[in-house]
């Protein structure tokens, strides 16, 4: 494991608030050889200097801060990043948000132990809500009913009931642990999603040659929900997930299964019509259009 190199690839977008635990979950990790690649969608001077004070104060000596423009969204950010730690010779990138916070110092050794030692691609640990004894993912299932990723225990209290190491079908991105070869064979991240769904797309794509991914209970971290982009209630999210939803059914499904979930889809959506306020029944009906016509 000596010459591991890992790239930590994170995309910020307007989150000074929650930067200093980042950084500090991140400088005290044992491992050593990590590259930690900041792709900045709000790139600004005030994120830009706490971020160097940040930097000074938790002495991380490898990493780099790169302004992707503007706001690019999360897909197209991670490949930025991506391409960046495979330039460097990084064996693994670890995508992973910036809300989170890890109280362990042995993280990453746990995390590619337990890749190596079951000959997976793919890791992610167990996730908690912030501050709490609540799951909120201890590895999860593709529904292809509902072409949904299902978290597994899901705000249920942590009494170790989710002990054991398992390969699973569906985790987001928010901390995963990908092999270099995974990018070899299968790409990157498609920018079409933007935001949402575009975990889930990269997923099923790996698993779908081959790839195996696994749920590991020897890491933990926690994760500060949806910090940036307002909540599963938000009209950003109503408008992405929902559109983006509807494309990743039409991209990956076939006869009966493409139907068969469109029909759920746009079923379930018209009891989430009904619930909404105006703004939001425009974003849903938006985003579903939006998805026929990608």
């Amino acid at each position: 494991m000596d010459n591991t190199k890992i790239g930590l690839v994170t995309v910020l977008y307007k989150c000074d608030d929650v930067l200093y635990d980042f950084f500090e979950s991140i400088a005290k990790q044992t491992f050593a050889n990590i590259y930690l690649i900041l792709i900045d969608n709000a790139y600004n001077n005030i994120t830009t200097g706490l971020i160097n004070e940040l930097i000074f104060k938790f002495k991380i000596k490898n990493y780099i801060h790169l302004d992707a423009g503007g706001n690019i969204g999360v897909a197209a950010g991670n490949n930025f990043g991506i391409k960046e730690a495979l330039k460097n010779n990084c064996n693994y990138v670890c995508l992973l948000n910036n809300d989170i916070k890890i109280e362990a110092t042995n993280t990453f050794q746990n995390l590619l132990h337990d890749l190596k030692n079951e000959n997976a691609q793919l890791v992610v640990p167990k996730i908690m809500y912030y501050n709490t004894n609540l799951i909120w993912m201890a590895g999860g299932h593709m529904d292809n009913i509902r072409a949904l990723g299902v978290h597994k225990g899901a705000n249920k209290e942590d009494i170790n009931q989710y002990a054991k190491i398992s390969i699973i079908t569906y985790a987001p991105t928010c901390f995963m642990i990908i092999a270099k070869n995974v990018f070899e064979k299968i790409g990157i991240m498609d920018e079409k999603y933007f935001a949402y769904c575009d975990d889930t797309d990269f997923v099923y794509r790996a698993l779908k040659i081959g790839f195996k991914m696994i749920y590991s209970p020897n890491a933990v971290i926690e994760h500060k929900v949806s910090s940036s982009s307002g909540g599963d209630n938000s009209p950003f999210y109503v408008y992405y997930g929902n559109r983006n939803k509807i494309y990743f059914i039409r991209k990956h499904y076939k006869f009966p299964r493409k139907q068969i979930a469109i029909v759920y889809t746009l079923m379930a959506r018209t009891i989430f019509y009904l619930r909404f306020n105006k703004l939001l029944k425009q974003k849903l009906l938006k985003g579903l259009y939006d998805g026929f016509k990608m």
